[in-house]
């Protein structure tokens, strides 16, 4: 018989998602990476307890690592718990796909930015990034104006008065 599912953890699905990478850049490619991480850093996850909003990827000796992401320490783990939430966390790429980002990286001036981290299927956790370039400020009142404009739209409608 198959186990009843924990309150509040999840199984599959996003764990937690960056949504000002998408207004501070503008997302060209997505790629979607391993992380290695400890068991009460999967825990914290599965609790959407991660925050990606100052986190970045980066090269260091031939591999990606994910800087600045916090996965706050997991309250009911002892005897293993992380005390670093800030800490440096290996990303799992093909050997290709490093090549490419570095290049992609250096040579066109982008950023790899993290989007969101998702369990899949089989409940292993992923990250994806997104290979970026910045926004302008023209460019971010440009899609304040379509966002409040969309906003405005749904709301007439509905039938409601603004």
């Amino acid at each position: 018989m198959a186990e009843p599912r924990k309150k509040g953890l999840i199984s599959h699905g996003t764990a937690a998602r960056n949504r000002k990478a998408t207004f501070e850049y503008k997302i060209n490619d997505r790629v979607e990476a391993g992380i290695v991480l400890l068991g009460p850093e999967v825990k914290s996850l599965r609790a959407g307890r991660a925050t990606l909003t100052e986190a970045w990827a980066g090269e260091r000796d031939g591999e990606m690592w994910l800087f600045n992401c916090y996965i706050p320490e997991w309250q009911a783990g002892s005897f293993m718990a992380h005390f670093e939430p800030r800490r440096p966390r290996k990303l799992l790429l093909h050997n290709k796909q490093v090549t490419s980002l570095a290049g992609a990286i250096s040579r066109e001036g982008a950023t790899l930015v993290p989007l969101e981290v998702l369990f899949n299927e089989r409940g292993l956790a992923k990250i994806v990034l997104g290979l970026a370039e910045g926004k302008t400020k023209a460019d971010k009142r440009a899609s304040m104006a379509a966002r409040d404009w969309q906003r405005d739209k749904a709301r007439l409608m509905r039938g409601e008065k603004g």
